[in-house]
């Protein structure tokens, strides 16, 4: 078993696409694809991370993000991590820092 988590931000920057300044008419398309596709995911205000069971399957989901914007032009930011005999990472790892400050974050 390997453990993906893909840590991304995907918005577009052509005005067509674009409400002002605001992006979150767009990004909220691409939760809305993720939470359908039914992979382990967690939106950030900065970005979405999701887990994966693979590189192919990380990478599904990005192409299934960029499918949602019909925009001239898209911005996007990928960080991996990658790990081999993991998983449930999304809450492991939290977990492990919220067991070393004995309480809970992000509450």
């Amino acid at each position: 078993m390997t453990s993906v988590l893909l840590e991304f931000s995907m918005f577009p920057t052509s005005d067509e696409c674009r409400n002002g300044s605001s992006v979150s008419t767009q990004v909220a398309k691409i939760i809305d694809a993720i939470d359908k596709s039914g992979i382990p995911y967690q939106l950030t205000a900065m970005g979405t991370i999701i887990e994966a069971s693979s590189m192919k399957e990380a990478l599904s989901i990005i192409e299934l993000a960029y499918e949602q914007l019909d925009c001239d032009r898209v911005y996007s930011s990928l960080k991996f991590d990658i790990r081999k005999n993991c998983e449930n990472r999304l809450k492991t790892k939290i977990k492990s820092v919220e067991n070393k400050l004995q309480r809970e974050v992000n509450k």
